[in-house]
C-alpha cells in the first residue's frame, strides 16, 4: 500500500488530475498529454512519474511510443476508489469538458511530425 500523504499529494496538482481524466477516457502518449495540456514534454514527464509511483496510472511501449493509461489492477483499493469517484469530485469542472473535446482530435501522428 502506499502511505496516503503521497496519494493526497500527487493528487493536489489540477495537472495530474486533468491527466487522471483524460486517461479513463483512453490511453495516451507522452506528446498527446503534452499538447492538449499545453505543457513541456519534460513537465509532463515529471507529472505522469508521480502518478505512476502512487500507483494512478501505467506506462507501456508500443513502437516508438509510450502509453499511458489508468492501472485499473492497483493493489492499493484507496487507489481504485479515488479512481472510480473522481467524476463526483472532478467531473464537472470546464476544463475537464474542455480536455474531452481536445481528445476527440488529438493526432499523435501530427504531433509528432511538427
Amino acid at each position: 500500500m502506499h502511505d496516503p500523504t503521497n496519494i493526497f499529494k500527487t493528487l493536489s496538482d489540477k495537472n495530474r488530475l486533468r491527466i487522471l481524466k483524460m486517461l479513463q477516457s483512453k490511453p495516451l502518449c507522452g506528446c498527446e498529454i503534452s499538447s492538449i495540456l499545453n505543457l513541456a514534454a519534460s513537465t509532463v514527464s515529471q507529472h505522469v512519474g508521480l502518478l505512476k509511483d502512487s500507483g494512478f496510472i501505467i506506462e507501456y511501449k508500443d513502437g516508438r511510443w509510450t502509453n499511458y493509461s489508468i492501472n485499473h489492477n492497483s493493489d492499493d483499493k484507496r487507489v481504485i476508489a479515488i479512481l472510480t469517484s473522481l467524476d463526483f469530485w472532478i467531473g464537472d469542472l470546464e476544463q475537464v469538458d474542455s480536455d474531452k473535446d481536445k481528445l476527440k482530435t488529438i493526432d499523435r501522428f501530427s504531433i509528432a511530425d511538427r
